[in-house]
């Protein structure tokens, strides 16, 4: 009769603690963006874009290979903005999803003189592309799309940049049906 006690007296618990964690949408401060718990298990909510970023526009959790495969219109809009005569495969290379991807060619694009491939590399530490400086880039890391933005051009509005990317990203993506 005690253990069916504790039993329930730990689910009532659980359960208790994971509605209110769910209704703060964060993981009692424990930074973990707009992922929150999902459970109490450790589960994340299937949000692919957080990962610490909270300027990336949320995406599917596909491949971005499948998205590209199943989406043609999506790699065109890709190709278009960066350049990148090997392709949109080649462009995303190195970024977590697809959404990513798009809204750093935005960023390249909208801002003159930003080179999507030196962008990339800041992201995602991918080096070179067809359409990379033969220079090279300035800044290698693993930086958020504003991080990025910050490095490679000091004097960029990076709040501005990113939020305008990330909404031209999600429009691509639902003009190409993508979902996000």
């Amino acid at each position: 009769m005690k253990i069916l006690k504790l039993a329930v007296l730990s689910l009532a618990v659980f359960l208790y603690s994971s509605s209110a964690l769910a209704q703060h949408g964060h993981a009692g401060g424990m930074g973990m963006g707009n992922a929150g718990m999902g459970n109490s298990m450790g589960h994340s909510s299937g949000n692919a874009s957080s990962h610490g970023n909270t300027n990336a526009p949320p995406t599917s959790t596909q491949k971005i290979s499948d998205v590209l495969s199943k989406n043609p219109a999506i790699g065109d809009k890709i190709v278009a903005l960066t350049g990148d005569k090997m392709g949109a495969a080649d462009a995303c290379q190195g970024f977590k999803n697809i959404g990513q991807c798009i809204a750093a060619a935005h960023v390249s694009k909208n801002l003159p003189g930003m080179n999507f491939f030196c962008l990339r590399q800041a992201m995602t530490k991918t080096l070179a592309g067809t359409n990379a400086p033969s220079t090279g880039c300035s800044v290698t890391g693993s930086f958020s799309l504003g991080k990025a933005i910050q490095k490679l051009d000091p004097q960029a509005d990076s709040t501005t940049e990113t939020k305008k990317a990330n909404t031209e990203s999600q429009q691509d993506m639902k003009a190409s049906g993508v979902k996000s």
